[in-house]
Formats: structure tokens, C-alpha cells, sequence
């Protein structure tokens, strides 16, 4: 067994209604905090479902301040105006309220806020300096599992995307609460259910620093959510599932945040970057291609996942692995979302671009299973367009 370490957030709290005891739970953990930020999207606000928790933490006599104007994909820019914000309002406890893109701009709030140091200077790995503001993460969809990663992702020009990795970054606590997803279309709750799928995936097939507990999370995870998908889709009123999903996604989380992800990622993110496609679709989209590519070195992993994917295949690994695959691929299919890139916008025109852009996905294709060059990209786009 290889020498390894695990690192997590701390405080998990599964509970369906607990964002409505937010203000409780402040009191209970940081009962010094006087002013709290809460950052989510414009989207998410009009939905209504914030404000009980706005109003749990007035009841405790505490400031709050809703920082509103994250967006996908977020640039520069954004993380800077909320930071500014939260040193105008001397903020001292940030809230991540919402998908990826809002947990990742409150963790750099957290950091940014809480010191000096610039933004610049903490792309890469370990570069975050000094010490962050109290921080507390709450996911309304059940896919990035960024409320338990400390992994902040921002995009630094017209289309490329940077990424801050550093311990500071992992919450004090994540809540899970399914009554915050209840709003999500059927093509969200798909698209991000399979995005959770393939953080488990990676993980469990990652070069580098793959686990006994990350492989253990990636396996409960894939259950959960393979189980749980259908249902959340077919029946969205459906709590038990919707709860089991976010559970899935956030064991997901912590297993690539220790076992990171690989070339689905690498490949997803230009797609992402360049054509404004939601991060979990972009995954989805070349999700059966790269295991395809994967498949000659990482069969015997993959026949390992299998057993939970496509329990009736009892042949070789390489017909596992196959099953594996051909099940993920049937998924998408029957939840109704994109499977080509065409359906997104993208043609043979676009190919080389994607392929170079994704090769720039170092950090990333580093820790695939077959090593990955600019042809194998282009191809593996080609193969879904």
C-alpha cells in the first residue's frame, strides 16, 4: 500500500431543511461572527429559496450581505468586486450559497478577504499564503462537489481557465439540504448528476495519489448516484433521492479532491471555456469517448466499477469495462441530454482549437491513465461530434 494523505472538510451536515437553520448553525460554531456574506447567482436569488436563511441568521442579530452577481464560468473580475465588497462591509464569515461557480468565488473571497495577498499569485498548487475568513459551503445542485474540494476554479481570459489548489480552500462546514434543489430541470439535475459521476470515476482510475478512502468514497458515490439519477429526473419531487444525490456528489468530492481528475476534465473545460456549455454537460459530452481511450490500461478498474454500473456483465474485465461504458453512454441518452457537440454548437472547424487548448490542461492530463497528445484529443472530440 502506498503512503497517502487525506484531507477533508471537517463538519458535514446531511439534514433536508437545514439551510433554514443557518442562522442557528453560525450561532452554534462562530457565535463572534457579526457580518455574513452570502454568495450566490441572480438565478438562484429570484428563486426565493435563500431567504429563509437570511432571515435565521437577522434572527440572531447578526449583518448579512448577499453578494448576487456570479456567473458561470466566473472571470477575474467577479471574484474581485465580491472581495472588495467584503472588505467594504468588513465582512467576517462567507457563505458559498449555490452550483460551482458560487462555492468557488466564496472560497476565494474567504482567502482574499481574509489577507493581502493578491489573486495572481495563487494559481497552481499550495501558492495561498496567508489564512481565510470562516467559511461555510451549501450546494443547490448535486454535481461539482466543490463544497467539499479546495479547488477554486476562475477564468483569467477570453476563454482559458486557471485554477487556485491549496488546503485553505476546503470549508469549515458543508450542509447538504435537497429542498434546495427542488427547482432544478430534469436536464440539470442529469447533466450535473453525471459531472458527480465522473469526479468518481477519475478518481478511482487517477494516476497519482489514488487511495483506499478516495477509492472507497468514488465506489459509495457512483451507487448513490447511479441509483438516485433516474428517480431525480423521473420524479422531481422526490427527496430521499434528491438528498441521496447530493450525498453522492459530495463523496465525490472528497475522493478527487484527494485523487484528483484527469483527461474528461482536460477536455471538458475548452468546451466549456470557448462555447459557454455548462461544465457537467461538457464532461458528459466526452465522458464515454475518453474511458473508449482510457479502456487498453484502466479495464481492470473500470470491470471494478462495473459491478456497481452493469452488475449483470460476468464477462472478461475488457467486457466489463465495455458495459461500463456503453451504460454511461445509454444514460445520457435516456435522460434527454446532449450527447454530440454538434447539439452544442461546435463543428470540425473547431477541433484543433479544442485539442490545443485542452493540451494546456496540464495539471490535469498529468494524472490520466494513458498518456494523452494533441492527436488523441482531436480524435476523441472527432468520435462525438
Amino acid at each position: 500500500m502506498n503512503n497517502f494523505e487525506f484531507q477533508t472538510v471537517p463538519h458535514l451536515i446531511s439534514h433536508t431543511g437545514a439551510a433554514k437553520q443557518l442562522g442557528k448553525t453560525i450561532a452554534l460554531h462562530y457565535p463572534t461572527v457579526k457580518h455574513v456574506l452570502l454568495v450566490t447567482d441572480a438565478g438562484f436569488l429570484k428563486t426565493g429559496l435563500v431567504q429563509p436563511a437570511i432571515d435565521d441568521i437577522k434572527a440572531t442579530d447578526r449583518n448579512v450581505s448577499v453578494f448576487s452577481d456570479v456567473v458561470a464560468d466566473p472571470p477575474e473580475a467577479v471574484v474581485l468586486q465580491a472581495v472588495a465588497q467584503a472588505r467594504e462591509q468588513r465582512v467576517d464569515l462567507v457563505v458559498g450559497f449555490g452550483g460551482g461557480s458560487s462555492m468557488d468565488v466564496a472560497k476565494l473571497i474567504a482567502v482574499l478577504a481574509g489577507s493581502e495577498q493578491e489573486l495572481s499569485t495563487m494559481y497552481g498548487i499550495g501558492n495561498v499564503k496567508g489564512q481565510r475568513l470562516p467559511l461555510i459551503q451549501i450546494p443547490t445542485t448535486a454535481g461539482t462537489g466543490s463544497e467539499v474540494t479546495p479547488i477554486s476554479i476562475v477564468t483569467t481570459g477570453a476563454t482559458t481557465k486557471m485554477g487556485v489548489v491549496a488546503p485553505q480552500l476546503y470549508a469549515d462546514i458543508a450542509i447538504l439540504d435537497a429542498e434546495l434543489t427542488l427547482g432544478l430541470p430534469a436536464a440539470v439535475s442529469a447533466a450535473t448528476g453525471i459531472d458527480a459521476m465522473v469526479h468518481a470515476i477519475e478518481a478511482y482510475t487517477t494516476k497519482h495519489k489514488k487511495n483506499p478512502l478516495s477509492d472507497m468514497l468514488a465506489r459509495q458515490a457512483l451507487q448513490l448516484l447511479w441509483n438516485n439519477i433516474r428517480t431525480v429526473c423521473h420524479e422531481p419531487k422526490n427527496m430521499a433521492a434528491r438528498q441521496a444525490m447530493l450525498l453522492g456528489a459530495l463523496l465525490a468530492g472528497q475522493s478527487f479532491a484527494n485523487a484528483p481528475c484527469a483527461a474528461v476534465h482536460a477536455l471538458a473545460y475548452p468546451i466549456g471555456g470557448i462555447f459557454h456549455v455548462p461544465h457537467g454537460l461538457s464532461n458528459s459530452l466526452v465522458l464515454p469517448p475518453v474511458l473508449r481511450f482510457n479502456a487498453p490500461v484502466a479495464h481492470h478498474q473500470y470491470a471494478e466499477l462495473a459491478d456497481i454500473i452493469a452488475p449483470n456483465e460476468h464477462g472478461s474485465s475488457h467486457a466489463k469495462s465495455a458495459a461500463l461504458i456503453n451504460a454511461l453512454e445509454h444514460l445520457a441518452e435516456e435522460l434527454g441530454i446532449a450527447t454530440r457537440l454538434h447539439q452544442v454548437g461546435i463543428s470540425s472547424n473547431d477541433l484543433d482549437r479544442l485539442a490545443t487548448d485542452a493540451m494546456l490542461q496540464t495539471r490535469l492530463l498529468g494524472n490520466n491513465p494513458r498518456e494523452i497528445d494533441w492527436q488523441h484529443a482531436r480524435h476523441i472530440y472527432a468520435e462525438v461530434l
